[in-house]
């Protein structure tokens, strides 16, 4: 694959994560649960990308954070903060529309490719 394809998809990919994160942290979730939840519905993602990306997003005030040190082994909880519930909520909402519309465009550019 050429580096500019790499470069296309790694963008593609940015946007789809952050949402992808934010979907499923309306309960709290640590790390690895987290990238559990995202890979059984087949989104790869790795653990480099993701503790950048949750402490992005906990900077941006769209998540929060608690330890709980209840088992022998301490865990970094991560979840939806209020304001991060919104944002999600109207992000989502732009990703429907916008997947619909993109959607129809490749549909019309598939019917091209088979003439």
């Amino acid at each position: 694959m050429s580096n500019l394809l790499n470069t296309f998809i790694t963008e593609l990919r940015r946007g789809t994560l952050t949402l992808a994160v934010l979907s499923q942290l309306r309960t709290p979730q640590y790390g690895y649960s987290l990238v559990q939840l995202l890979e059984s519905s087949g989104i790869a993602i790795d653990q480099s990308t993701l503790y950048p990306l949750l402490r992005r997003l906990e900077k941006q005030e769209l998540v929060t954070s608690s330890w709980d040190t209840s088992e022998s082994r301490p865990r970094k909880y991560y979840v939806l903060s209020e304001f991060g519930l919104e944002i999600f909520l109207q992000l989502k909402e732009e990703w429907k529309k916008n997947s619909k519309e993109l959607f129809s465009l490749l549909e019309g550019d598939e019917e091209d490719e088979i003439d």
